[in-house]
């Protein structure tokens, strides 16, 4: 049953990924394109989590939890240098 769920998982997040991936190519404005970025960090952390669950692995939790402390570093500072401010204040 929880095999079942892991490809439900998959399936959706590579999905989710594809448009994405549409918008960051696509979107009109540079604020757009770094919620596409932000949105794929949690993409990427999906399928890490997905991927330790289907391997039983417990250090694909620390990975998945480092991915989103890096995209959450990078969003805040895309959007500092998006609105001209120093990016550390």
């Amino acid at each position: 049953m929880l095999t079942i769920a892991i490809i439900i998982g998959f399936v959706l997040v590579g999905l989710a990924t594809v448009l994405t991936l549409w918008r960051l190519a696509l979107g009109p404005t540079m604020a757009d394109r770094i919620l596409a970025l932000d949105t794929l960090a949690i993409d990427a952390i999906a399928v890490v989590v997905l991927m330790g669950l289907s391997r039983g692995s417990s250090f694909s939790f620390e990975a998945a939890l480092l991915i989103a402390m890096m995209g959450f570093v990078g969003t805040v500072a895309l959007c500092k240098y998006l609105i001209g401010r120093a990016i550390i204040e």
